[in-house]
């Protein structure tokens, strides 16, 4: 979950109150976020350095990303401080600011949404606050960057009508933030490479033919998403009204961004929790306003929220407990409608809500109820019974269970194993961080395989066996892939064992009560020719292949750097069912 860090006083001042730590690790337990650490009384933290307080907040609660966010949440939970109702004023079009979309952004980051904050007084604490919560977005939300990009500038130095643009890098001149020196798109990703920050966003457009741009009506460059914004219109202490830009190449995350940055940093306007809004001209010819802060109507039974709670409260007690999670809501009759603030896009269904009713009652002092007055019914699903009884007999047998990871990498699943990738098998990891976790493994032999090499210290024989899923490319499905659950064994000794794989798959399939089975020899590069057999289901002649036995191939035994012979089986256990 992330954490965040603010300083100690000040953030005890924002709430009106000093606590004493277990005293705040009580109301962050009420609200549901964990208080990690207090570096009053850390004798490491340097005597010039404020005491900061390390909490940690659900992932999914971007409006705790900062310290304004944080504070005015406890606040309201604590009935300090009443909801805000956030506004976008009622600007006439002609007189809104406006940002032109170009069509050619279609193909590199189609979506951008704006706002203007007039009237903000900066400190240099909340400007500290505006930078991280921009930083934590991009990190969390955004996907670093590749997802929503954050513009942030200074208004007056720019003037409107801002345009959208997608051009060559050899035709975007300006000077990055922070720099004199003016450069072209090719010069910019040069001198930004080493940069520690910066340098890895690099890769999200670089080998674009277009780069993404925001131009002002004079032709100034606001910005360079994902990458950088201009210095120009850099924002400083001094800066009163914010031009905010937004690009996104998803849309739902875009304005869920949008609406957390606004939300977060509108209390400092002139006129508090108001913002102004920009007006999207698209390319289609189309026009939206932008931002949306109107609360999402939702109506949720009363009896939902009870029995779900073990509660028995009425719709107007609901109603109070809404008030200190920062809803405003109304009965009606046995259920209640409920208005979710911009600043919750995680309450997406009635649980939500209900979970907030829960916090805000108390966990603590919600009623112990007895599972035996669940009204549901669980039970295994029909390929987790078959599974276990596998394993329960292969354990029976004398076999280890082992639990490879699912992730492996390319060569492992197919260059080791003496297999072809046709393209068309293997889910593979866009961004692996390593060369180990490629791909996601279309076969449990790999895992078996390299389970054998770590513990060759261990006496011989090592029989060792793993009932569990691999995952395969399947285009007919919306998700494009799907979980196959197998079976497999390998044997390893100073003689190769291949009778004793075949007398385990005649012992599973005998207690299975499985007899239209037979093996017929079969060519496979993962096996010894001659010394390999596939698994039939069905007529011999006409029967379906389900699984794959016998010895390992000497070149595969060597690229695992394994010193004895294996003998190997593999099966799909589905076809069992």
């Amino acid at each position: 979950m992330p954490t965040i860090g603010v300083h100690k006083d000040e953030f005890f001042e924002a709430l009106g109150q000093r606590f004493t730590t277990d005293e705040f690790q009580t109301l962050c337990f009420d609200f549901g976020i964990e208080l990690d650490e207090d570096t009053e009384d850390d004798p490491t933290r340097p005597p010039d350095e404020k005491p900061e307080l390390k909490i940690e907040v659900p992932a999914n609660r971007s409006d705790l990303l900062c310290f304004e966010g944080l504070a005015r949440s406890l606040n309201i939970f604590r009935g300090k401080e009443p909801t805000p109702t956030f506004k976008v004023l009622d600007v006439p079009e002609d007189r809104m600011h406006t940002i032109t979309v170009a069509k050619e952004t279609a193909a590199i980051r189609p979506f951008v949404s704006g706002a203007v904050l007039r009237g903000v007084k900066f400190t240099q604490a909340s400007y500290d606050s505006f930078i991280g919560l921009q930083d934590k977005l991009h990190q969390n939300l955004a996907r670093q960057r590749t997802l929503v990009a954050i513009g942030t500038h200074d208004l007056d130095t720019l003037q409107g009508p801002f345009t959208y643009e997608a051009r060559a890098p050899k035709d975007i001149r300006f000077a990055p933030l922070n720099q004199q020196k003016e450069m072209d798109g090719n010069e910019l990703m040069a001198h930004l490479e080493s940069d520690k920050h910066l340098g890895r966003y690099l890769h999200i457009i670089r080998d674009a033919p277009r780069y993404p741009v925001i131009y002002d009506s004079k032709g100034v460059v606001c910005s360079l998403p994902p990458i950088i914004n201009g210095d120009h219109s850099k924002i400083t202490l001094n800066t009163t009204n914010i031009f905010i830009e937004l690009t996104a190449t998803d849309r739902t995350k875009l304005e869920i961004i949008c609406n957390a940055m606004v939300t977060m940093f509108a209390q400092y306007c002139s006129e508090p929790f108001t913002v102004e809004p920009v007006l999207i001209k698209e390319a289609d010819g189309t026009k939206r306003v932008t931002p949306n802060l109107e609360p999402i109507k939702m109506e949720v039974d009363v009896d939902y929220i009870n029995g779900c709670c073990g509660l028995d409260l009425s719709a107007d007690a609901i109603c109070k407990l809404l008030e200190k999670m920062a809803y405003s809501s109304r009965p009606l009759g046995s259920s209640i409608e409920v208005f979710v603030p911009p600043t919750r896009p995680d309450v997406l269904h009635a649980c939500d809500v209900m979970e907030d009713v829960a916090i805000a009652y108390g966990f603590n002092k919600l009623p112990r109820t007895s599972a035996y007055q669940s009204t549901t019914v669980a039970k295994a699903l029909p390929i987790n019974k078959l599974g276990d009884i596998v394993r329960g007999e292969c354990a029976a047998a004398g076999w280890h269970e082992v639990m490879p990871l699912i992730l492996c990498s390319h060569d492992e699943n197919f260059a080791w194993m003496n297999r072809k990738d046709d393209g068309t098998t293997a889910v593979k990891l866009a961004n692996p961080k390593s060369v180990e976790y490629q791909v996601v493994r279309t076969s449990l032999l790999p895992g078996l395989l390299k389970t054998i090499r770590d513990n060759n210290h261990v006496r011989l024989p090592l029989k060792i066996f793993e009932s569990a899923d691999v995952s395969l490319k399947d285009e007919k499905l919306e998700r494009r892939a799907r979980n196959e659950r197998r079976w497999a064994v390998a044997y390893s000794d100073k003689r190769s064992g291949f009778e004793m794989v075949h007398g385990l798959l005649d012992r599973i399939m005998l207690m299975l009560r499985v007899t239209d089975y037979y093996l017929e020899e079969i060519s496979e590069p993962t096996f010894f020719p001659g010394r390999a057999a596939g698994v039939y289901l069905g007529k011999r002649g006409e029967g379906r292949r389900i699984g794959e036995l016998g010895v390992i191939h000497p070149e595969v035994i060597e690229k695992f750097e394994i010193r004895y012979p294996v003998s190997a089986l593999e099966l799909n256990l589905a076809v069992l069912l």
